[in-house]
């Protein structure tokens, strides 16, 4: 039985993004807010705060926790997002990447620059992310995605805080457009997401997303898929997020057949 719509799906290959209106149920989504908790009171090695001392409010990243907290592993491979994913993606067979925990506190100051998610990554090839929040999220608050921008090219990523090229050389990529000081000019897709809701992006889909001056949190659990064209490719630096010694154990172009990228769909 097919989750998605092929109304959704056409509309996903078009603009490399779509919204999937209640992805989680209610316990699954009590399960994500539980996890996202353990996380927070016991960060992983790669967990980092992306916003700088003087904000008001603070934002929190964690990532490839699946493995250690059992509900974000439950949730990124027997929850409906495998399934959604690799009909989305027009896949017959789907991996778990990695999961990424994103928290925004209220009052948080902190934007989220626009950015490609490919160019970060050690991978080439197609695939999907399920950004789920477990809180409501205003459209003012909620992340803003580029309809189109999936086709490419690949724009050059820099640290978010000070802008550095840490991963490709100066003037190897072209460098992103500055949407916001023209954003009319831009198919700017943003939502209104409800606890459970999924907005689910191509990874070179370009996204940001605004601070959050509002009272309440922005707590987000991001799923990140794979293709079954995928295949690994080993980068000179540190990718994000990392996975120390994988180079050791699969090489250039190799299929992701590892422990770390479970098959999820189909199950």
């Amino acid at each position: 039985m097919t989750l998605v719509d092929p109304g959704l799906v056409e509309a996903y290959q078009r603009d490399g993004v779509v919204v999937v209106r209640g992805l989680l149920d209610p316990d699954e989504i009590e399960w994500a807010r539980e996890a996202i908790e353990v996380v927070l009171d016991a960060p992983g090695p790669l967990a980092q705060v992306a916003s700088g001392a003087d904000d008001p409010g603070s934002f929190i990243e964690d990532f490839r926790r699946w493995q250690d907290v059992p509900a974000i592993g439950d949730l990124a491979l027997h929850s409906a997002a495998g399934q959604v994913a690799a009909e989305l993606l027009q896949s017959p067979r789907v991996r778990l990447f990695h999961d990424h925990v994103l928290v925004k506190e209220g009052g948080t100051a902190q934007r989220t620059p626009w950015h490609q998610d490919q160019p970060y990554y050690n991978v080439e090839g197609r695939g999907v992310s399920a950004w789920i929040p477990v809180d409501p999220v205003p459209e003012a608050g909620c992340l803003e995605l580029v309809a189109g921008t999936h086709r490419g090219p690949w724009l050059m990523p820099r640290t978010f805080l000070d802008g550095e090229a840490k991963w490709f050389p100066e003037g190897s990529l072209v460098e992103m457009p500055d949407i916001e000081a023209g954003r009319d000019a831009f198919d700017i897709r943003r939502y209104e997401p409800a606890p459970g809701d999924a907005i689910f992006f191509d990874f070179l889909t370009v996204h940001g997303a605004p601070g959050f001056p509002f009272a309440g949190r922005r707590r987000v659990l991001s799923l990140r898929y794979l293709s079954d064209e995928a295949r690994h490719a080993p980068r000179r630096w540190r990718t994000s997020p990392e996975f120390d010694g994988l180079v050791d154990e699969l090489p250039d172009g190799a299929e992701l057949d590892h422990p770390l990228f479970p098959v999820v769909w189909p199950g």
